[in-house]
């Protein structure tokens, strides 16, 4: 295989042509996942470029996310995060099975509960009214990546089993057994610091950025079934959202 070289006579920017070179280096996989990359040194050699040129291109691809330094250790190939699309189109467990990871969901809470005056209005219920509450745990292989918080009339879903949510999501839990289906959701996505507890369950550090999104189901009749809150590792897990052009 010929080795890359930089054409020093091409209009486009050295510094451009590395940064290329380099992240479809990245991409398919020449140094593979938590690789390391040739130092800056080693780049400079290599392309004959100057050390600071080659320093510029790599900080870049490390504010992109595809590197990180190690002080002391050098520059390494970040692990890809995983794309999720919203909520409101299909559940996380099913978008990650569908793209050929292994999952388990741990059921850490489930108890009833009284909704207080946020999820009274959330819900439409009345302050006070008996709400089923599930707290779970999403991981992909030994790497937890979402936790999931979420409330349920109990009126609603009044035969709700535990146990349906450790084999099940809860979507399908709901449309199944109670006929819940959403025709409307409300979604809002916020950035958040994890809390000791959240940190401890998610396996990062306290105040970690995490991504919570904030999902209102809701049925043809106009009623809100459920309110769910899922908060994932912002360093594990990018949402994608997708539109139709404004007219």
């Amino acid at each position: 295989m010929t080795e890359p070289v930089l054409q020093k006579n091409s209009p486009k920017p050295l510094y451009v042509q590395l940064e290329e070179l380099l992240r479809a280096e990245i991409v398919g996989g020449t140094y593979g996942i938590n690789g390391m990359i040739p130092s800056e040194l080693e780049l400079s050699r290599r392309f004959s470029i100057s050390r600071m040129t080659a320093r510029a291109v790599v900080t870049q691809l490390v504010n992109e996310g595809l590197l990180h330094r190690v002080q002391g250790k050098g520059t390494f190939v970040v692990e890809p995060k995983i794309e999720a699309r919203s909520l409101a189109y299909q559940g996380i467990r099913e978008q990650l099975e569908a793209m050929g990871y292994s999952t388990t969901t741990e059921l850490l809470e489930f108890q009833a509960i009284s909704a207080d005056s946020g999820l009274a209005k959330i819900l439409g219920v009345p302050l006070g009214e008996p709400l089923h509450f599930a707290k779970r745990l999403r991981s992909v292989g030994d790497m937890p990546i979402s936790l999931h918080l979420s409330y349920i009339p109990q009126a609603l879903a009044p035969t709700l089993l535990p146990q349906r949510l450790e084999t099940e999501q809860l979507c399908v839990v709901l449309a199944e057994d109670f006929s819940l289906s959403s025709a409307n959701v409300v979604e809002t996505l916020e950035s958040v610091l994890a809390t000791s507890s959240e940190a401890k369950l998610l396996g990062v550090e306290r105040r970690f950025p995490l991504l919570l999104l904030s999902d209102s189901y809701r049925s043809a009749n106009g009623r809100v079934f459920e309110h769910t809150k899922v908060l994932f590792r912002g360093d594990k897990v990018k949402l994608h959202f997708e539109y139709g052009a404004r007219h």
